[in-house]
């Protein structure tokens, strides 16, 4: 959208042009976007094979033009970018702006955006995978990943395959990102002349199904996320806090707190009285409470997308053990006080990326949770000890 001068003034993408557009002109909008509207003069388009093409059209010509109706609506520092780790198996991650401003270039390959929605890119990303099979596993498992028996892992779990050639399907995915989906398809076809010419029929069997699957690329999921746009801790929805509180061991008890879309949900937050554990075991308490926790998961307790546990390596430790045996996979951290009571310790999975670039982002979250888990939990301690002065039960 141009205005009179041809000065750029907004650049999107639509399944249907004509409704998009349409829709500019003849729904009620808010006073910037019929500021916007006052000024278009003239419309120019590009067609694009895919939605997935347009999806990256766009984030090009926006990074490229930056248009005011554009960048204005967002803080640029809040946008989506996606990023290729730079590792032996190499993995795509989710950052925000703000996250790789902060960021060592030397952390990734590649990184692609902005983009306004997480979930377009993921959809884009898993639509992708047949073609460009990339996964997140490391080597040294025992058995495939369930990826890997969809066709969608190339092996890296199993050995199957190594690192340069891991990282030339990375490459091919980047390239494919970065708008140049006919050399993607020009240097397939040329490895599946040199597999046949050699008779390497499997190999080149292999690359035509890669590229039937890129020809043939399911994009209703694409379509139906495209205008969702992501919530401002993606994979923190919902997440859970616990502390336990006791005096020298009595009255124990523990809180739960939850906190969605960062948060509070204070009609979820749930107590508990300790049953198993005697005198002072904060450890023990903790994993009884999370026992009995998931033993309600599915009677209308939603699963987290995140546990947050008020100690360090013993408490995560025991909590870890409670997941596994109440057959429950969910990220899990600890956050402790410093070792000068100063500051927070965390404790969680350093080997898992994207969890630990999520946990360095939004410690402020964390601690928030935290520090609200542990005022429950101390008010909840606090009725109880007068409950039992005055005789009660």
């Amino acid at each position: 959208m141009k205005d009179s001068s041809g000065k750029l003034l907004y650049i999107g993408k639509a399944t249907s042009l004509k409704s998009r557009v349409t829709s500019y002109f003849t729904r009620p909008r808010d006073a910037r976007i019929s500021m916007m509207v006052s000024k278009i003069r003239r419309i120019d388009y590009e067609e694009t094979p895919t939605a997935i093409e347009a999806l990256m059209l766009e984030s090009r010509l926006i990074k490229k033009h930056q248009p005011p109706y554009n960048v204005d609506e967002k803080d640029d520092k809040s946008f989506i970018h996606l990023a290729f780790t730079r590792e032996p198996f190499p993995k795509p991650v989710l950052i925000r702006g703000h996250e790789l401003a902060r960021a060592s270039k030397k952390q990734f390959l590649g990184t692609f955006g902005p983009f306004r929605s997480s979930a377009s890119i993921r959809a884009a990303l898993d639509a992708l995978r047949r073609t460009f099979p990339w996964t997140t596993c490391q080597p040294g498992r025992k058995r495939p990943c369930f990826y890997r028996h969809l066709g969608q892992c190339p092996g890296v779990c199993t050995g199957e395959i190594n690192s340069p050639e891991y990282k030339k399907i990375i490459r091919e995915l980047m390239r494919f990102f970065s708008g140049d989906r006919a050399g993607v398809v020009r240097a397939l076809r040329a490895a599946m002349k040199r597999s046949a010419k050699a008779r390497n029929y499997e190999e080149a069997a292999e690359i035509r199904d890669r590229l039937f699957a890129l020809d043939h690329v399911r994009e209703d999921t694409v379509l139906k996320s495209e205008d969702k746009l992501s919530a401002p801790i993606d994979i923190f929805g919902r997440v859970e806090g616990y502390d336990i509180s006791n005096t020298g061991g009595q009255d124990s008890v523990a809180s739960m707190v939850v906190f969605e879309d960062g948060e509070p949900k204070k009609s979820q937050y749930r107590t508990f009285m300790i049953k198993t554990v005697r005198g002072a075991n904060d450890v023990a308490s903790l994993a009884e409470v999370l026992l009995r926790r998931f033993a309600h998961d599915g009677e209308g307790w939603r699963k987290p997308d995140l546990i947050l546990v008020d100690g360090g390596v013993p408490q995560v430790s025991a909590a870890k053990r409670a997941l596994e045996e109440s057959g429950v996979k969910v990220p899990l951290v600890g956050m402790a006080k410093g070792p000068d009571r100063k500051g927070e310790e965390l404790v969680f999975d350093k080997t898992d990326y994207e969890l630990a670039r999520l946990v360095t982002a939004f410690k402020p979250m964390l601690r928030q949770v935290r520090d609200e888990a542990h005022r429950f939990a101390i008010a909840f301690h606090r009725r109880r000890r007068a409950k039992s002065f005055l005789g009660g039960k």
